[in-house]
């Protein structure tokens, strides 16, 4: 559910909850393993969230049973302790540097132990997992704690927390309380699995800084429908901004340390030079090209008419679009839009000569001073694979860009897929003064590429600088920073001197488009102090725990660009903080002791995004299965399987055919992911069991399988068919032939129409309308007293519309539909939810639901309700429906909307009784009754007698 304050939209921190207890036993009993409470305390001071998951589970078989414990958290986050309560004896993990945890871990490793209880599990997550033995009747208490500072993303916060017990849990609860002394401008949550039964569990208080969400559900509330199970399977999302204004940015002080947050409102967008090096060898064949033109289409109209572009694609060879740069004008991005739409997948990757065409065309711009005073240029890069053509060597590949540019420009690498090295991108972009981001194989690709481009396409500052009086502050993290865009925050932060001024003041300058400005501002310590003094439910100290996890996440990512000298001191800082303040970090391991008679420890260590490639699988299955018989177990999991598979062939990347290029990957030259062993076998316990190495399911993105079997069953309409044989008659011939067989063919299905209109308050209650005749995007109905506009592409030759969009002014959002997902777009930022997933969002002005059938509803109080649907019986496609249309203002228009206008309807025909005439604003339709299938109310359907007009 989702409740919100006025529109802003979306960033990413990510919490995800999921605690597992799936058994077999020789005689197999349900929840045998039960887990009587669940709960999830999320404290968000000033951005920094402090999350505690506690789980307290109870062995109830006569038989010892192993517990699984698993919470998956975000890559961003730092594992803080973990603990688990026995018998009364608490067993904790110790965080060490990762040499002085070597020797646990190798011993684990050789006894075949999965000794790694971190792993990454999708786009942003990591997983932990640990699992004990449980003694008949005893309990056991589980608990995580992790801290992470939330990223401002496309001007908002996110908390994501994925809900998934996987049983019935008595009591089970959230709590996010959430604190911003600047003042909270919006807040909203939204579920993917809320029910309106389940709704009532969710309560949501707040004042201006203050907000607190709790979710409680009962058990009966938790039961699916007629059924034992758990409803509660999906995803929780808090979003919030902060208030702000034009200033120097919000200065905080806890404990004698201070955070500065700088994002001020309403500067100029700064114009910008961006150049697309895209690339289009063979490996990009298929669905990644398409996906790639279709995001880059939608990029060059998001263009502003200051900006400048020009276009680079590269396989073998790298070519430009145009000689020079051209301004983004509505007839050179027209053309760009053509050049675009034309680009296609083949050949090897040379990215060398791709990057230095590019930094070519800025230089020579430059020099010509054809680039606008004042402006920032930009390279960003879309490859999916390594070097293959040229110069192959990462090494001196980034050696090179990095002399060409020399500072001058800022480059962005986006890697598409798992066949990129990451780590070389990663490193070409900082050396660069960009950043890199990985682009995952799904059906939205072009969505992430769209929502990237969107963090980058407004610049407002750049060369940006922090001064702070040098007797009055210490150890403060990075003060300088190359580019600030629309809708992210800079933050820095440190300790004040034990003899600091009261006052504090502070200084940021950046230059805009075509001057240089300087902010200035001034806090007391003493009344800023007392800020978090007060609310109890704040987690106190949490000021120097951000600034020491700020300095390690900004050490760990100098660490890529450092020589090896410089590493030793930046790696040495960052573990001594890490200990210090007990981070699971690259640079740490956190080892869990256990009870005697297991294994006595396990390691939990920190993945980094370098080691994701052809690595952890995460199934989308019940993640382990167990025998136990008496104190003896067996076991087998469905991620360690396949990263057991994974991690053993990792060495070997497959046969190459001749030229070195591998077999199935028609462009890419060089090695590939690993292959199947005939020595794997497959286990099978059912269809939930089946557990399949990647190859058999060829993903489209590794690390995030999901493995679903669906059958569907046509019914076709079985009628009586008759058979006439017919004699012929003897014309003089002694020959009696009969005439073949004949057969009736059976009846065409009702159909139902591609709209049905309801109309209140008139003659005729529904209006089936038949559309013929269609040439572009159609205006089906707009309202501007209710400030809505719905538009569609209806294709007549497969009757059926390609897309539906809606268009809301308050709340500023936008809801596209097509037949593979729904896209709701609010301030830049693209969400793509995928039909018959439930969803149940709230914001103030919108209510937007979707069942299990598919039925997409756009509701408000007072406003009419706009449906969407993925109608898929006879004359399936994407269906719109209309409810409360009594709503309608006088000023409704459109296709459709004119019927909303005060319809005139003529008498039925004196012939015959099924037609009539309508007119409409003086223009007169011919309606004819005909048997129909009514849509609104989902599959089936049901058949009604419907007068219907052709458009």
């Amino acid at each position: 559910m989702k409740t919100s304050a006025p529109g802003r939209t979306c960033s990413i921190a990510t919490v995800l909850l999921s605690l597992l207890a799936v058994l077999h036993t020789s005689t197999p009993q349900k929840n045998d393993i039960d887990i009587y409470s669940l709960t999830v305390d999320s404290r968000v001071s000033s951005r920094f969230a402090h999350t505690v998951v506690t789980s307290r589970v109870v062995n109830k078989a006569n038989v010892v049973q192993e517990a699984t414990f698993q919470v998956e958290l975000p890559k961003r986050a730092f594992i803080t302790n973990f603990s688990m309560i026995i018998d009364g004896v608490t067993y904790p993990g110790n965080i060490k540097e990762k040499a002085a945890a070597q020797e646990q871990y190798s011993t684990a490793v050789a006894r075949g132990e999965s000794a790694g209880l971190i792993k990454a599990t999708g786009r942003k997550m990591e997983q932990f997992q640990v699992s004990v033995n449980v003694a008949p009747s005893a309990k056991v208490t589980f608990e995580l704690v992790y801290e992470e500072l939330l990223k401002r993303h496309l001007e908002v916060y996110e908390l994501l927390l994925k809900i998934q017990p996987q049983q019935l849990v008595k009591h089970l609860q959230m709590d996010i309380h959430i604190f911003e002394p600047q003042g909270i401008s919006f807040l909203e949550t939204e579920s993917t699995f809320m029910t309106n039964e389940l709704a009532d569990a969710l309560t949501i208080s707040r004042n201006k800084t203050k907000a607190h969400i709790r979710f409680k559900p009962t058990l009966s509330q938790q039961k699916s429908p007629g059924q034992e199970d758990t409803v509660l399977n999906g995803n929780f999302i808090i979003r919030y901004d902060v208030n702000r204004t034009l200033s120097g940015g919000s200065i905080q002080i806890e404990n004698g340390y201070f955070v500065h947050y700088f994002a001020p409102e309403g500067l100029p967008t700064i114009p910008k030079n961006v150049i697309f090096v895209i690339d289009k060898s063979g490996s990009m064949l298929g669905r990644k090209i398409q996906q790639t033109r279709e995001a880059l289409i939608k990029i060059l109209d998001d263009l502003s008419p200051r900006d400048q572009f020009n276009l680079i694609s590269f396989s073998g060879d790298a070519t430009q679009w145009k000689p020079l740069l051209v301004p983004a004008s509505a007839e050179d991005v027209n053309q760009a839009r053509r050049y675009v739409a034309g680009i296609q997948a083949q050949g090897g990757t040379n990215i060398n000569d791709a990057m230095l065409m590019a930094v070519q065309l800025l230089s020579n711009a430059n020099r010509q001073e054809l680039l606008p005073a004042g402006s920032v240029s930009l390279i960003i890069l879309l490859t999916d694979g390594d070097p293959t053509v040229g110069e192959t060597n990462p090494a001196r590949i980034q050696k090179n860009v990095q002399e060409a540019i020399a500072g001058q420009y800022s480059l962005f690498c986006l890697g598409f897929g798992f066949d990129v090295s990451y780590a070389f991108l990663e490193k070409l972009a900082l050396d660069n003064g960009g950043l890199a981001r990985r682009i995952y194989e799904d059906s939205d690709s072009a969505l992430q590429l769209q929502d990237f481009y969107q963090e980058v396409a407004n610049p407002l500052l750049t060369a940006v600088t922090f001064e702070y009086p040098s007797n009055a502050v210490e150890e403060v993290s990075q003060d300088n920073f190359r580019l600030l865009f629309k809708g992210s925050e800079i933050v820095v932060a440190g300790k004040l001197q034990d003899q600091s001024p009261d006052v504090l003041s502070a200084k940021v300058r950046g230059h805009l488009h075509m001057q240089n400005i300087t902010f200035q501002t001034e806090i007391r310590v003493a009344e800023k102090e007392e800020e978090f003094q007060s609310p109890k439910y704040i987690f106190h100290s949490f000021m120097e725990r951000l600034w020491a996890y700020l300095t390690i996440q900004q050490l760990l990512e100098k660490m890529i660009l450092a020589s090896d000298a410089e590493k030793q001191a930046l790696e040495t800082r960052a573990l001594n903080l890490s200990l210090q303040y007990s981070f699971v970090t690259p640079l740490t391991s956190m080892v869990v002791t256990k009870p005697e008679g297991e294994e006595r420890s396990e390691v939990a260590e920190k993945p980094v995004e370098t080691e994701n490639k052809h690595k952890h699988f995460h199934l989308g299955l019940p993640l382990s299965r167990f025998h136990t018989m008496g104190d003896r177990r067996s076991r087998l999991t469905g991620s360690s399987y396949a990263d057991s598979f994974l991690t053993e062939r990792s060495g070997y990347r497959g046969p190459t055919g001749p030229s070195g290029k591998a077999p199935g990957n028609p462009g890419r030259i060089g090695p590939q992911g690993p292959v199947h062993s005939p020595s794997h076998r497959l286990t099978y316990h059912g269809v939930r069991d089946l557990l399949l190495p990647d190859m058999l399911l060829a993903p489209s993105t590794p690390d995030e399988v999901d493995l679903r079997i669906k059958a569907r069953v046509s019914a076709i309409p079985s009628d009586t068919m008759t058979q006439r044989h017919q004699e012929r008659k003897h014309s003089g011939s002694s020959e009696d032939t009969s005439q073949p067989a004949k057969t009736d063919s059976p009846p065409a299905p009702i159909q139902a129409p591609p709209v049905i209109l309801t109309l209140p308050g008139q003659s005729v209650n529904h209006l089936c309308v038949d559309i013929k005749h269609s040439q572009g995007p159609m205006n089906l109905l707009s309202d501007p007293d209710q400030g809505v506009e719905v538009t569609g592409q209806y294709e007549t030759e497969k009757a059926q519309f390609s897309w539906i969009e809606v268009t809301f002014k308050n709340p500023q959002l936008q809801v596209r539909a097509s037949p593979e997902h729904v896209v709701v777009t609010r301030n830049r930022r693209n969400s793509a939810y995928k039909w018959k997933e439930t969803l149940f969002s709230v914001t103030p002005g919108l209510n937007m639901t979707m069942d299990k059938a598919g039925l997409l509803l756009l509701s408000s109080p007072d406003k009419v309700t706009i449906g969407l649907l993925p109608w898929d019986g006879p004359g399936e496609g994407l269906r719109l429906l209309l409810r409360d249309t009594d709503r309608f203002s006088s000023h409704v228009g459109g296709t459709l909307g004119q019927f909303y206008q005060g319809v005139l309807w003529g008498p039925p025909a004196a012939a015959d009784d099924s037609r009539r005439t309508l007119s409409v604003q003086g223009r007169d339709y011919s309606a004819t009754r005909l048997l129909k299938l009514d849509y609104q109310e989902g599959s089936p359907g049901t058949e009604i007698s419907c007068w219907s007009v052709e458009l």
